[in-house]
Order: structure tokens, then sequence, then C-alpha cells
């Protein structure tokens, strides 16, 4: 027993929205969503159990919001107003969560008109009062304010996210000053989540300095009249009333009464009888073996873990249970292996080959892989059964000492057969870098599956407030199994103090390495069920699976680039800069950065008068795109020169100058980076050097793409669908007009020009093709306007003609809207969904942005499906011809890029077509024909 009483108050409201955001919407066996409760249910469970091996708490209560209204807002109506209704599927799990705490035999305590955060302050004064030590567990700042001591008796933090314990030094470090200041530099500073106002300007570095300088907010306030006249002085004089109101707002009630008495939160074990009628209820069977696992009997009063408890015998469970999440164990780091001997490593090899699959992943000295070196690699065959190889590790300096580590020809020769070996399945997390790194030392893996693409498969585009929306491991680690990994930064260092991984000592290497292939393990168990289970087997199956190893391939073959030739363009864009930048001053009448947003704003509006400008959160004026092309199509000239200036600079930092850097100097060639999870709705995205925003149409772009060259001897093959979101708009939305135009092989927006306009000519054609790409895009009335340059009741007219024309198009936009208000997301011909969790918002900005994604997604992401299944199946094609010598280098948009010896363009280019015309079949049979251009040249640029 404890000295002392210790009593831990939870944050349940934090808890929730942390648990909704790391599950996928899962429904109990009555159609209830329960995906928030089986995360919330899960990380009580965690800190129950950590609880346990730690020196648990003698008493415990989870505290809550009882609604989103507080004495805050009688004193400021705006509190909070910022702060979207829950989402729709979150609502009625609200009430399940406080079944589950009291499940756990819990008190679960809210009390209306007050936050949480007030009482978790007023019990945490009560106990301290009476000599208690009290642990809070959360993360949020407010609670800061209460860290400290008193008469001996303590109140601490607990951040389960990090496994960090916050204490006064923690505190000082986040806000530069102690817990009993930290709501003065809250009030400085305020708070957009909670809509506390602050003063305008001064953010958490300038708030933490003031207070540190005056030792108090009315000090700083009061010291302001005599400050160095300037904007901050200013803000302070101007912002006192809102400061002294926000400190009001930040402030704790510490005062409340307690709806139930300290003594109550006695801790007594966890029976588990209703725990166990909870989990049953909602099919939470991973949940329920787990409580059926557990054996003996409390060790004291204050066990948490219910696993620990002795278990009556459960009921039985509703077969309709679709979430049943595997069992594993929380990650022990200490069960991690080196191996550091020949022998061990055979029993490792042994150990996956019998297993049939196991998780892999590499450890090397640089983010690109194709200039990596090899450190290590790592193997799991289980939860905490994993491993780590160290080959290369050791101190750069020839004379340091090396540890002891298997000679990396023979560990190679040794995992060669296993990584090979068709029985046996390789799991991979981005396992297109590890497959680069291994080819690039004489193993080809295959088969594989890739954790991050699976994950991106099922949930693309799922966050809200983004977040949980990436699919980096560490992230989704985090969000399924509330676990933290070890971040490189903290094995490894960063700035200046950064080491190689090859120097870090082998048991935080191993420590490293081997989680990385035991969470790749585990997440495998928990995603790759749901493929089947939510509909995503297909797309994963058919089209991104089969990809991982064809992109791989690419990124090692890279292209050639003209270095020269990108050397005399650096020039040539660098004098046409400094020309237009001439132009731009004489036109503002004084020289200023151009470059600089907030200086050409003050220019533009300032100075010169333009109406419209627009001021930010920083106070400075937007100059972005939008605004400069509205300037401009109002006659700003210096608009025009500001845009020409911004493109020939990006272009030059971008590709110019960026390219020549990206050259490896070992092959010659530029070898990008393509991702499979980078666009939402599937295209490949490409970086390091990003080579997909290279401009298409226009002689700048053209140039660009001609320092891109093949080796002597071989010619350069650009192969580009034509028009394919159009015909797979014609398709999808079944419009026969469309489709007799695509089937006749007719100018498409030729044919829309009279449809529209009732005759074709330069103008009304190239109307038709703004119109025919806006409407696929969901463009408003006011961006169809600012395209065309038209009024929006002119654009609006068009629309509506449009959709007269072509109703098909009404419908399909109608109808795709309406299916994801209903379910959610969007849907590929291929079965690829996107998701949009704003698409119901009440904010009309959201709910427009969202529409406008989903109208399009399915369009857009057909097409990249298609062009995917080409590349899947190109090279066994080309193989099959007696063409396997053929490069596919490169992916951009609805192009491939090969090269190939001059004389098999005639062989090749047949083959090329066909498959890519033929790559949706048999899957799916599409109502109109794929168009295919091809064009060949020394040049990317000359290919087309």
């Amino acid at each position: 027993m404890a000295e002392k009483p210790h009593l831990y108050l939870v944050d349940g409201s934090a808890y929730i929205f942390r648990a909704y955001h790391r599950l996928p919407p899962l429904t109990d066996p009555e159609g209830t969503p329960v995906g928030a409760v089986y995360g919330y249910t899960t990380m009580l469970w965690k800190l129950a159990d950590d609880l346990d091996k730690a020196d648990g708490p003698t008493h415990l209560a989870v505290i809550l919001d009882k609604g989103s209204y507080s004495f805050r807002n009688d004193i400021y109506p705006e509190y909070k107003a910022n702060r979207p209704e829950p989402p729709e599927d979150l609502r009625p799990q609200f009430p399940l969560i406080r079944d589950a705490t009291r499940a756990f035999s819990l008190p679960c305590i809210e009390e209306e008109g007050l936050e949480a955060d007030d009482l978790i302050a007023s019990y945490a004064r009560a106990a301290q009062d009476r000599g208690w030590n009290v642990t809070i567990v959360s993360s949020d700042k407010d609670l800061m304010q209460l860290v400290g001591e008193k008469d001996g008796a303590r109140i601490d933090m607990l951040d389960t996210m990090k496994s960090a314990r916050i204490y006064r030094d923690e505190v000082k470090e986040k806000f530069g000053v102690y817990p009993e200041l930290v709501g003065d530099v809250l009030a400085l500073m305020g708070d957009s989540v909670d809509n506390i106002p602050g003063i305008f300007g001064v953010g958490p570095k300038t708030a933490s300095k003031l207070i540190d300088e005056h030792g108090s907010l009315t000090a700083a306030l009061d010291a302001a009249p005599d400050m160095k006249k300037s904007k901050l002085q200013e803000r302070l004089i101007e912002g006192r009333e809102m400061a002294e109101l926000s400190r009001v707002l930040v402030t704790l009630k510490e005062d409340c009464d307690l709806p139930e008495p300290l003594d109550d939160f006695k801790l007594d074990g966890v029976p588990p009888e209703p725990l166990a009628a909870f989990l049953a209820k909602h099919g939470f069977t991973s949940l329920l073996k787990r409580l059926d696992a557990g054996r003996g009997s409390p060790s004291r009063p204050t066990d948490l873990n219910p696993a620990k408890q002795d278990t009556a015998s459960a009921p039985a469970t509703n077969g309709g249970n679709r979430q049943d999440l595997p069992d594993l164990p929380h990650i022990d780091r200490t069960k991690y292996e080196c191996v550091q001997t020949l022998e061990r490593l055979e029993h490792w090899v042994a150990r996956a080959s019998a297993a049939r699959v196991v998780a892999v992943d590499t450890e090397t000295d640089s983010l690109d892989a194709i200039r990596a070196n090899l450190v290590g690699v790592s193997l799991a065959v289980g939860p905490d059964e994993a491993c780590y190889i160290p080959l290369a590790h050791g101190g750069s300096d020839m004379f340091s000492d090396k540890p002891t580590q298997v000679d990396k020809a023979a560990a190679l020769a040794a995992l060669k057969p296993l990584l090979e070996s068709d029985a046996v399945l390789k799991i991979f997390h981005n396992g297109k870098y590890d497959l680069n790194v291994l080819a690039r030392n004489g193993i080809t893996v295959a088969p594989i599956d890739d954790t991050m693409v699976i994950s991106f498969d099922l949930d693309a585009g799922r966050s809200l407030d983004g977040i949980g929306g990436g699919h980096g491991m560490d992230e989704l680690a985090e969000r399924h199994f509330g676990h933290l990994c070890i971040a490189f930064k903290d094995v490894c260092g960063s700035g200046k103090k950064a080491i190689p991984f090859g120097e870090v000592p082998l048991d935080k290497a191993t420590e490293y390495a081997a989680e990385d292939a035991d969470v790749t393990w585990r997440l495998y168990q928990l995603l790759k069920p749901r493929l089947a289970e939510e509909g995503g087997t297909r797309i994963y199956e058919r089209v991104d699976r089969p990809l991982v190893p064809v992109v791989a391939q690419m990124e090692r073959h890279g292209i050639k680039v003209d270095r020269a030739h990108l050397s005399r363009l650096s020039e040539e864009f660098a004098k046409e800069t400094a020309r237009l930048e001439g132009e731009i001053h004489q036109l503002a009448g004084e020289p200023f950065t151009v470059g600089s947003p907030k200086q050409l704003g003050d220019i533009l509006f300032d100075k010169l008068g333009y109406k419209g400008g627009r001021k930010g959160k920083s106070g400075q004026y937007s100059t972005d795109q939008a605004i400069l092309e509205r300037l401009s199509g109002e006659g700003a000239v210096i608009a025009d020169k500001v845009l020409e200036w911004r493109q020939l600079a990006k272009l030059k930092s971008t590709y110019t100058d960026a390219l020549q850097e990206a050259i490896n100097p070992e092959t010659g060639r530029v070898h990008t980076s393509y991702s499979l999870v980078g666009a939402q709705t599937g295209r490949l995205s490409s970086t390091d050097p990003n080579l997909q925003n290279i401009p298409i149409r226009t002689e700048i772009g053209r140039q660009i793409r001609d320092a891109f060259v093949a080796e002597e001897g071989n010619v350069l093959l650009a192969a580009d669908y034509s028009q394919i979101e159009l015909r797979l708009a014609a398709h999808m939305a079944d419009v026969p007009s469309l489709k007799e135009a695509f089937a006749a092989g007719e100018d498409i927006h030729a044919r829309t020009a009279q449809e529209m306009f009732g005759t074709v000519d330069r103008d009304t054609r190239g109307r038709a093709k703004t119109i025919n790409f806006a409407i696929l895009y969901g463009i408003s009335r006011w961006g169809l306007a600012g395209r065309l340059g038209v009024t929006p009741e002119e654009a609006q007219a068009m629309i509506d003609t449009y959709f007269q024309r072509f109703p098909g198009i009404q419908r399909y936009i109608m109808e795709t809207l309406e299916s994801v208000r209903e379910r959610g997301y969007s849907e590929t011909l291929f079965g690829r969904k996107t998701w949009f969790p704003r698409i119901n918002s009440k904010n009309p900005n959201e709910r427009a942005g969202s529409e406008r994604a989903a109208i399009n997604a399915p369009i857009q992401g057909t097409s990249a499906d298609i062009i995917k299944r080409a590349m899947a199946r190109m090279m066994p094609a080309l193989d099959g011809a007696g063409l396997g010598h053929v490069r596919m280098l490169l992916q951009v948009h609805d192009e491939l890029v090969f090269e190939l010896p001059e004389g098999d363009v005639a062989a090749a280019s047949p083959v090329i077509e066909r498959v890519m015309a033929e790559a949706a079949r048999p899957a799916v049979e599409l109502s109109v024909p794929l168009g295919v251009e091809i064009g060949t040249g020394p040049s990317w640029g000359a290919a087309h």
C-alpha cells in the first residue's frame, strides 16, 4: 500500500476524441456505431494495465464533460463558438462511453454547467488539501496550471500518448514559465480552438517572453505604455480588455461543489462480471477473450488490470459482431533479440520460413533508397517476437571499434532464400523503399504485402481535422494500438549532433529497428482482414499491391538528364526574372522584394490602392495566385508580371537548379520517388524531384522536358491517354452523345462547343474545353466565371446549358453527392474508396470543398486505377513480345515514359498501346474506347 493516498483523475473527454479518430467506423451487433467506444475501452484498459505495473493509484475517477455549455458562456457568449458539432456517428456513442467507464466499476463524474477541467481542478485541490498526491491523466495545457506541490502533497500529470510525466520543469520547458503563470501566458496568446480571444498578433513565444520578463499579465499590460513604440506595444494597449477577459476564461474553477466525495473513488479491484457483460453486449470479442484469459486473484485490492481478476463465465456474444480485432499484447521492447552470430540468424530464418509470414524492415544511412547503404535488417514473426540483424555498425573512423555482428555477405546469403521464397509472405511498411535497398544488394523480394498501402486503400481521406489521416507506421501505431514508437531523432539525434544509424549502440538500434518490424507485423494482423470485411480486397489485390515492385523498379531505372541543358535554362530564367523584377519595381514606383508576400501586399493594396485586399490572421495581405489572377483580370499589369515572375522563379528553383543537384553521381540519372499514398484519389505522386508539376502545354515546360534524354542509341517513348477523364465521365454518367463522339473519334471539345454554343471556332472550342473539365471538378459559377472572364451570372447560364445538353452529367453529379453524403465515401469503378468526413459539415466552405472533390474523385480515381493496372501488366506483356529490355521510366498524370533502342519502336509501340487501351478489362468493361497517343524522340519534350 502506498504511504499516502494517490488520486488519479482521468480526463475522459480527451480520451473520447482520441478514441474516435484511432479506429475506423465500427458497429455492434445491433448496428449502433461503437468505434469510439471500442477505442475508449481499449485505452482505459491499457491505462489500467500500465498503472497496475507501476505504483498504482489508491483512488481513481474518470471526469467527463456533461455538455457544451458552461458558466464561461455567460461571461463571453462566443466562448468555444468555433467548435464544430460532434460527428453524427459519435453522438450515440457518448452514453455508451459512460457505460464503458461504469463497466470497469470506476466513478464517472460530470456536472451540468461545468467543464471537465473545472471538476478535475476542484477534485485535485480538494485531494491536495487533504495531503493526497494527485496525478491528472491528460496533456491538456489548461490543466498544467495545477501542477505543483503544497505541504508535501504533489499534483502532476501523465501524458499517456508519450508515456511521460509532466511536472514543473516540463511545464517550464513548454511555456517558458512555471505553472502559476501559465494562465497569464494563455491569456495573452489566446486559443483559437476554444475561441479565447487573447491579443491579436501575440503568439506563444511572445506571450511567454512578456510574462517571464514582467512577472505577470497585469505587470506586462501596465508596462505597455512605456515600451518602445511598435506594433506589439499598440496591440498590448488596444487589447488589454480582451487579455483580461481571456485571463478569466482560462482560469480553472477550483472550488466547485464535488458531485461525489473523494473517499468514494477508493479502488477495490475490477469485478469481471459487469465488464464481461458490457463487452459481450457490444461484440468486443477480442477484449472478452483477454478477460477470459485472466488467471489468479488480485495481488492487492487496487489491482486495475481486468485480465488479472478472477473471471466468471462470460456470456456468449451475439453473432453479429464485426470487429473481432486481434488480441495482441502491449509492445515489450525488452523481448527483442540482437542477432550477432550466423547461428542465431539461421535460427530466425528457420522460424520465419516455418511461420510462412514475416515482417521485414531495413535500416540504412540515407532516405534515398538508390544511394542508401544497408546497415541492418529486422524481422518479426509475431507480437514481441522480433530481432535486429546489424550488418554495418561501428564508427566511421577506420580505427574505431566495431561491435560483434554477422559478416554482411554471409548474412545476405542466409537471408536471400527466405526473402526470395515464394512460400513465405514478406510484410513491409512502405515496402518500395526496402525493395530497392535489397535489390541493390542482390535480393529480389517476393511475394510481398504492404501495410501502408493497405491502410491507404481502407482509410484514404478518412481523418477529421487532420487527425489520424496519415499512413506512416508511427502514426498508425499510435492510432490503432495507442503505442508511441521510438522516434528516429531519439536514437540518432538531430541537427549538427545527429549521428548515422550505423553508429547507434546495438541495444538502442535493436529496440528501434525490431520495433518497426514488430509494429508492421501487428498492423498486418489488424488491417489485412479489414480488406475483405470492408470491400477493399479488389482495389488492393488488382491495382495497388501488384504495383509496388513495378514502381520500385522504375525508381531504380531513373532517367538521364542533360546537365548542360539545365544549366543554360537556369541562366536564361535568372536573366528573365531579373528583367521582370525591374519592370515590377518600375510599375510599383520603388524597389521591393518581389518574393515577399508582405511587401507585395503592401505595394498592391496600400500604395497602389487596388481594391479587394484581405488580411489574414498574421495581419498581412493575401497575395496568392487567385488574388493576382483577379487583379490581372481587372487590368493590373503588375499582377501579370508578378505571376510570370513567380512561375519562372519556381521553375528555376524546383527544376532547372534542383534537377542538377538530384543527378545521382553513380548512375548519371535522376531517380524520382513515387508515393502510392500521396494523393487521396489514388494517383501516384512524385518527390525528390517532383515531376508532376512541370507545365504540360507551355513552351517553358517543353524546354524543361527537353532536358530528360535517352542514352546514346536509345529513344524515349511517351504514351499518353487521350482525354481519359472525359471518356470515363461519358461512361460513368452514361451520356450517349459523348459516347458516340468518342466512338467516332470526334474532337470532343468541338462537339461540346456545337452543343453549347451552336458554332465551333477557336473561342467556343476553348470555352467548351474549359467547361468540360471544370464541370467534372465540381466548379462553382464563381470559379468558372474567373476562368472564362465572364460574370457569375453568365457562368451559371453556361453551366445550366451544359446540364441541359448533357443531362447525364448532372444526374451523375447529384447521385454521386447523394451517395457520398449517405455512405461517407466515393468509389471508383474498381472499388477504391475515398472518404469525405466533411461532406455534411455545417461550415459551407468545408462542405463545398468536400462536394467538389467528391464529384471528381470517382472519375480521377478510376483514371488512376486504369494507368496503374497498365503499369503492372506492362513488363510481362513486353517480356512476352521479346522486348524485356524496354524500360518503363516515368509515370506523370496520364502518361508513361519508356526508354528503348530506336530499332524497337515499331515492335514496342503496339504492345504498349494495347496494354494501356485494355487496362480496365476484364474487371471493368467500358462503353467508350480508351485512346492512347504515342510519340518518340531523343528527349521527353521531343516525344510529344
